[in-house]
């Protein structure tokens, strides 16, 4: 690690908060970048069972706060590697990350499924590495709801949410991501498509292919730039 790169203000990270919450400042000369990971299932307003390994959106939402608050970070850089789970939830961290006004880079590890890929795409800028994959697929429900015409209602309203946030912060058109969602050919007891580091980027999902190196780098760039534009 660069020397000039310091972990917090106190050069160390303070450990129940990266066991806790996942979450660690990194500062490299004059800029400081908040660095939050999403990984496990997305918890929302129902708490899994202990043995699942989840991120919690009480948790998540304040700190996105206070970051947009905070005069001591100036940008946001979000590792995922998610399952999805809770749409609500999920949703509402990526439009809360989508509206912050300071720079943000997102990285998928391993996975950014399901709601994962709202999440993906809510930072300014995004990468994905060459062996992460992306589950795109249609809002699912439980058979309980099944014969509610409400509920369909609900979650097709639910499905053109996502299908508008995906495709207003990424590259992709809406027609295509839909085909790409309900595409039966791909999964084998399933409805949706699976893609592949590069061809995420190929498809407009993600912005490029690379890792933490090219992140850090681009989101450093980002702030440089930012500051700029505050001083002119």
């Amino acid at each position: 690690m660069d020397k000039n790169i310091k972990i917090n203000n106190n050069e160390k990270a303070d450990p129940e908060e990266v066991k806790e919450y996942g979450q660690v400042t990194i500062e490299k000369e004059n800029d400081r970048i908040h660095c939050l990971t999403i990984i496990g299932q997305v918890e929302g307003h129902v708490c899994l069972p202990q043995q699942n390994k989840t991120t919690k959106y009480e948790h998540v939402l304040p700190q996105l706060a206070s970051i947009e608050e905070s005069d001591n970070i100036d940008g946001l850089l979000l590792l995922l590697n998610t399952v999805g789970g809770d749409v609500e939830a999920g949703l509402a961290i990526a439009e809360m990350i989508a509206s912050l006004s300071k720079p943000t880079v997102s990285i998928v590890l391993g996975g950014g499924h399901s709601i994962g890929v709202p999440l993906a795409v809510s930072t300014k800028y995004s990468f994905i590495v060459p062996s992460s994959t992306m589950t795109i697929h249609p809002v699912r429900m439980s058979g309980t709801v099944i014969g509610v015409p409400q509920t369909f209602e609900y979650f097709d309203k639910m499905q053109d949410r996502i299908l508008d946030f995906i495709t207003n912060n990424s590259n992709i058109s809406r027609e295509r991501l839909k085909q790409l969602m309900l595409d039966t050919g791909q999964l084998a007891k399933d409805v949706g498509t699976i893609v592949v580091g590069e061809e995420a980027v190929n498809e407009g999902i993600i912005d490029e292919l690379g890792g933490i190196d090219k992140a850090i780098k681009k989101l450093y760039e980002m702030i440089e730039e930012y500051k700029g534009e505050k001083e002119s």
